[in-house]
């Protein structure tokens, strides 16, 4: 495919990150790095369970290692962990932006110190986003010691992504310190264990005796060295969706294990989570058209 500016894109695979690996294919990114200098994959929702996939399966199967990563942010989203109902969630908050600007945070330190890759946070800029709002994350980014950039590539396409791209060039200069979360050696139960520990902040892991039995038998088949691929929500570093900001010490169930063997990973269900979603009843077509050449509805 290619874009609207005519640069190439790979559009292969791209399962949801809550319920799978949430990444592109290995082909597309194999076969995008022999044609370009640079390539750029997403892996989401989110740094804690899709960038985690990323490193933890992608990246471990594919024997392919990250330069950089960009740390994609809302001034809404902050807003939302911040306590923010949706229906007002464009108005001005900086209090709520800056109670919510935690899980930013918390995003910042996986990428860069769990996963160990260096990262500059994006601030991905809408109309109703406020310079007191962007230049509180700023502030507190760069109390990080991490790079970020207001990018407006939404409105203004390439030429709003430039100086994001010019920041990401750089980083890929710098030295990584790549890392994995668990090792392959070691069992189902402690990966799913590290992963809700290091990753989530959770104090413990928690399964009745039917599904911790089923993971030891899975370990006793010869499937331990499989990546354990969470699926949990996305709303929330927790399984509780309305648990926002950056909880710790809340506890990880395990209610349900499946054994992808062609995907040669061990899904682990945690929490209340569909792991087969469907269209909403109003699908976002209905709220986009076109008015004297222009779409509207898209935002």
């Amino acid at each position: 495919m290619q874009t609207l500016e005519n640069n190439p894109a790979f559009i292969h695979g791209g399962p949801f990150a809550n319920i799978v690996h949430g990444c592109n294919s290995v082909i597309a990114t194999k076969a995008a790095s022999k044609l370009a200098d640079y390539v750029v994959t997403e892996a989401g929702f989110g740094a804690d369970i899709g960038a985690e996939k990323f490193v933890d399966i992608k990246c471990r199967k594919s024997g392919l290692r990250p330069n950089a990563a960009v740390i994609v942010a809302t001034v809404r989203a902050l807003k939302y962990h911040g306590g923010v109902d949706l229906e007002i969630i464009t108005e001005e908050n900086v209090a709520a932006l800056e109670k919510g600007i935690v899980n930013l945070e918390r995003n910042v330190e996986n990428v860069s110190k769990v996963y160990g890759i260096p990262c500059v946070v994006s601030i991905n800029k809408f109309t109703n986003d406020t310079a007191a709002e962007i230049e509180l994350i700023k502030t507190r980014m760069k109390k990080l010691g991490v790079p970020v950039v207001l990018a407006n590539y939404w409105a203004e396409g390439g030429k709003g992504a430039a100086e994001l791209a010019n920041v990401v060039g750089g980083l890929c200069e710098q030295k990584s310190n790549f890392s994995f979360v668990y090792e392959d050696v070691d069992t189902l139960w402690d990966k799913i264990n590290k992963i809700a520990k290091r990753v989530y902040r959770a104090s413990e892991v928690t399964a009745d005796a039917k599904i911790r039995g089923q993971i030891k038998k899975l370990q006793d088949d010869g499937y331990g060295n499989y990546p354990v691929c969470v699926a949990k929500t996305q709303m929330s570093f927790s399984t509780d969706a309305a648990l926002r900001g950056a909880p710790e010490n809340h506890s990880i169930n395990v209610r349900e294990v499946r054994l992808a063997a062609g995907a040669e990973f061990v899904v682990m269900v945690c929490g209340d989570i569909m792991t087969m979603p469907g269209l909403p009843k109003v699908p976002s077509a209905e709220k986009i058209d076109l008015v004297n050449g222009k779409v509207v509805g898209l935002f």
